[in-house]
């Protein structure tokens, strides 16, 4: 496996520190890194997000950035989060760099960098259009109307105009083999372009529609997509969402995808295809290959050799004029192919084919297992190619281009192929099978994907030539996995980013057994994808809820007990797990759950928009739907770490989801309201997981803006809960009444609750980052007092308003976690020993543990690795242990001790 690591030079970076003129402290030189490895040599712009301790860096602090060869890049810079006092929290970078830079210096400096890109990216608005220009790059954009982007061009030259959204829809399922049903094709209704980034180094537009109805006028499918230009680059990044508003009984996607037009300016055999394959394959030919049988061949006027090579190449040939008779009539001759697709239909095979026109065969051309996803169509003067990050991840994709016979070919790159089945929303079963059967919560009309979302990534390549194939490559493979830029662990820890949690470190046995019993368990959860092919257009990202060790697969068809849909914070045990190792592999895995968790298990529009769905053989199936699934702070951490504006405009859909609460109770058939209940507050909620999930929300809010009113509101709940003579332990279930206009919490009865959800749907590590944020009596008061009094009867939480001293012995606490955080803010010795037995109890395997045994045919379809099947247990352990690391890891023994009698006795009760 790759790390973070092996990029820093001696394996472990030491964090300089570089005095910037105006400044007060000291601010950090942060040494930074590709993830992963140097990438495909491509010039391309990256944006990362960088940390800074609280007081560090001031708004106004300009940076300067390096090269390891010593060579000043262009760099652009702005805030992404503030801490209370003002300071920047973290940093969004921009810049441009290829593969001959292998690391990079973030230096602050005193004034702005006399390092200007040398090509600078300059933005043009008109009441009409939108022209983006990059050196030799000009990308023009229509304010409204039909289409997406209006040209692109370079060196003057244009290469694709037109661009479009595009889908097809059928009416109804269509499953009978016999049973032919309508279809319309939708393409661009542009309704709203924003320039968010006008430069120098980088230019961001945000372009909003949706898809209209060539037949029928239907306007639907909001579509965002945004376009990314960099200075130094032709490449053009574009993020393309859409959310689905239709009716899933009848509104069947049969494709979807992005088409452009491509110009001619060449004879047809100075034109060309190229398609990116697998592992540096490339299929590359001309639209009109020049040979013939027995070695029949168009000479070169100038030197008499057979041209074919050189075309064959992609290199310019003579134009059919230049060549004698016989050469002109070869070419008169030979066959001129109009249209290439490349199709994969699943995760494990491609093929691809051509036709010479409409009205003849499709004939096979090539196949391979998974393509990169790159499809290129141009001629001698340029062109374009277009490339899709997780293209075979995202089945059923294709690649489509038609009419390279005629002035222009159209390209389209279909994120779902018209070539597969109809895209069928509807879910599994027309009967709800029940929490005791199935752990499923289905309720009439809630099994609906009507206003959940789909992100795509693509790279648009505008060429002055046609590419060759090591070209063709190396652009597939920029466009497949675009190149990151990572701070190293050391530098994620010392700004404090995330909360509390702890670096490896393996300089004992025990804190050596740890650190394997933690990347037993990652590992094993990297290999499950592949190994039991959780790909797949709404798929891809996700992960399994529970394993079924009598068929040996995870319980993919068992209601409640399918896809995870974010249940008890994978996405955080992946986030944390990649900070505090800096692993390609889990980066890689942990992006993918939160563009799928982001928009796929979340409702964007209608009438659960902002909420989330608990976990089901269908992303969208359960009843639930709550705020604990949409929450922010899954997608904190990929915000931060690059900057991505698609995350943020999630973070911000779910900052007032709190009001949906009125007309979607959390507990509204666990629990009932009486009529009493009724009278005290507009609704109800938990203190966890529905108030964490939304004061982790108004935390985001609140550091990305600055503005109080979000701190106000988690204090409204704050000081609420002080007054109630039981704080966050108030309520049956820790329920309590609640207004969203006011922020405020109401006790809805004199019951001590205790709920075993409250903190382990994020609501811990959500709290950890409200203690760094608030410097409150009240907060810190309550939020001790729940970790120390988890489970104290209502007589002890009572006496504890007035002495604040109960349970000092650690008897009532929850777990590791919460008794480590009860040390690292009192220093009290009993809740230390009370996270150091939990950490030596996990690492002795008495949770999240097992052994991984190996399963082979006949017993499986396919070779797979078992034994640590419950997702739940996963992402919990490996947060405590994580966490614990960070607040008493220090206190560990060297050796680990056997295993004291009662937790023997408990692991042989387990077993």
């Amino acid at each position: 496996m790759t790390t973070l690591w092996a990029l820093w030079r001696g394996g472990v970076v030491a964090i300089g520190l570089g005095l910037a003129a105006g400044m007060q402290a000291a601010v950090p030189a942060v040494e930074l890194g590709w993830l992963g490895g140097v990438p495909a040599p491509v010039t391309s712009g990256v944006s990362w997000g960088v940390p800074w301790a609280k007081g560090a860096v001031t708004k106004e602090q300009r940076f300067a950035l390096t090269s390891d060869q010593g060579a000043a890049l262009p760099l652009q810079t702005w805030a992404l989060a503030y801490w209370p006092d003002g300071s920047v929290k973290w940093s969004g970078f921009a810049t441009v760099a290829d593969a001959r830079a292998k690391g990079f210096r973030l230096q602050a400096v005193a004034a702005e960098p006399t390092v200007a890109p040398a090509e600078r990216v300059e933005v043009a608005t008109t009441a009409d259009s939108v022209t983006v220009r990059a050196g030799k790059l000009a990308l023009t954009v229509p304010r409204q109307g039909t289409r997406l982007i209006g040209s692109i061009t370079v060196d003057g030259r244009e290469v694709a105009r037109d661009g479009q959204v595009v889908c097809v829809l059928q009416s109804g399922p269509g499953d009978a083999a016999d049973e032919v049903r309508p279809r319309e094709r939708f393409t661009t209704q542009l309704e709203r372009v924003t320039v968010e980034q006008a430069g120098p180094v980088r230019a961001v537009l945000k372009l909003e529609g949706k898809h209209r109805g060539a037949r029928s006028g239907r306007a639907w499918l909001p579509f965002v997509v945004r376009l990314y230009v960099t200075a130094g680059s032709e490449a053009v990044r574009a993020v393309h969402t859409f959310v689905f508003d239709g009716d899933q009984e009848q509104d069947f996607i049969r494709g979807l995808g992005l088409a452009f037009a491509v110009p001619f300016r060449e004879e047809v055999h100075n034109r060309h295809v190229r398609f990116g394959g697998g592992n540096d394959g490339v299929w590359a030919e001309p639209v009109q290959p020049m040979v013939g049988r027995g070695g029949r061949f168009a000479a070169d006027p100038a030197t008499g050799a057979d041209v074919y090579p050189r075309q064959a190449d992609g290199q310019r040939v003579p134009d059919r004029a230049a060549y004698a008779a016989r050469g002109r009539s070869l070419l008169g001759d030979w066959a001129e192919w109009g249209d290439f697709k490349l199709g994969q239909p699943n995760a494990n095979g491609f093929t691809i084919e051509k036709r010479t026109n409409p009205q003849s065969a499709w004939i096979p051309a090539g196949a391979g297992r998974r393509a990169g996803g790159l499809a290129f169509v141009g001629d001698a003067s340029g062109g374009l190619g277009v490339g899709v990050k997780n293209f075979w991840q995202s089945y059923p994709a294709g690649l489509e281009i038609r009419g390279a016979r005629g002035a222009a070919a159209e390209l389209t790159v279909w994120l779902w192929s018209p070539d597969a089945p109809a895209m069928d929303l509807r879910h599994y079963d027309i009967r709800a099978h029940g929490l005791e059967a199935a752990y499923e919560d289905v309720q009439p009309g809630f099994s609906t994907a009507h206003g959940v979302a789909r992100t795509s990534e693509l790279t648009l390549f505008p060429t002055a030539a046609v590419p060759d194939r090591a070209t063709t490559a190396a652009l597939t493979k920029t466009a497949a996995r675009p190149p990151v830029i990572v701070c190293a662990p050391a530098h994620y820890h010392a700004a404090g980013a995330f909360g509390y949690w702890g670096l490896p470190d393996r300089t004992t046995p025990v804190k050596r057994a740890i650190e394997d019993r933690l990347d037993a368990t990652l590992n094993f959860y990297l290999k499950q994808p592949e190994q039991h092919q959780w790909y797949g257009f709404w798929d891809f990202g996700d992960v399994m809820h529970s394993f079924d060790d009598e068929r040996h697969v995870w319980r993919y068809d068992l209601g409640g007990m399918a896809w995870a849909n974010s249940e008890l914070g994978p996405d955080l045990w992946l986030w944390l797990s990649f900070l505090r190792s800096g692993r390609a592999d889990v980066f890689r895995m942990a992006e993918a759950m939160t563009r799928h968790t982001g928009e796929v298990d979340v409702y964007h529009l209608g009438r659960f928009a902002g909420l989330g769905s608990r976990h089901n053989v269908r992303h969208w199936g359960c009843g639930a739907k709550e705020a604990r699934i949409s929450q922010a702070a899954y997608r904190r951490f990929y915000y931060y770490l690059t900057g991505d504006e698609r995350t943020g405009d999630l973070m911000r859909e779910v900052a007032d989801v709190d009001f949906k609460t009125v007309e979607f109770d959390p507990m509204r058939l666990a629990q009932p309201i009486t009529e009493a209940e009724r009278k005290l507050a507009p609704t109800r909620v938990r203190f966890g997981p529905d108030w964490l999930a939304f004061a982790g929300n108004w935390l985001t809010e609140w550091e990305r803006t600055g503005d109080p009113k979000w701190r106000d509101k988690i204090l409204a709940g704050v000081r609420s809960a002080a007054a109630m003579p039981l704080g966050f332990r108030t309520g049956k279930n820790l329920v309590m009444g609640y207004d969203p206009a006011t922020g405020r919490l109401a006790a809805l009865n004199d019951d001590a609750g205790v709920y075993n959800l409250a903190t382990i749907m994020g609501g811990a590590e959500v709290a950890f980052e409200l203690g760094q944020m608030l410097d409150d009596p009240d907060w810190s008061r309550l939020w001790l007092q729940y970790c120390r009094l988890y489970s104290a009867p209502k007589a002890v939480l009572v006496r504890d308003r007035e002495t604040g001293t109960e349970g000092a012995d650690a008897a009532y606490v929850r777990d590791g976690r919460l008794a480590s955080y009860v040390f690292k803010r009192t220093g009290q010795a009993a809740f230390r020993d009370a996270g150091v037995n939990a950490l030596l109890r996990y690492a002795r395997g008495d949770r999240g543990g097992g052994a991984v045994r190996r399963v082979e045919a006949p017993e499986v379809l396919n070779p797979i690795d078992e034994g640590l099947g419950n997702t739940n247990n996963a992402a919990q352990s490996g947060l405590e242990a994580i966490a614990m690391l960070g607040m008493v890891g220090d206190a560990l023994p060297t050796e680990l001790p056997p295993a004291p009698p009662e937790d023997a006795a408990r692991k042989q009760r387990k077993r």
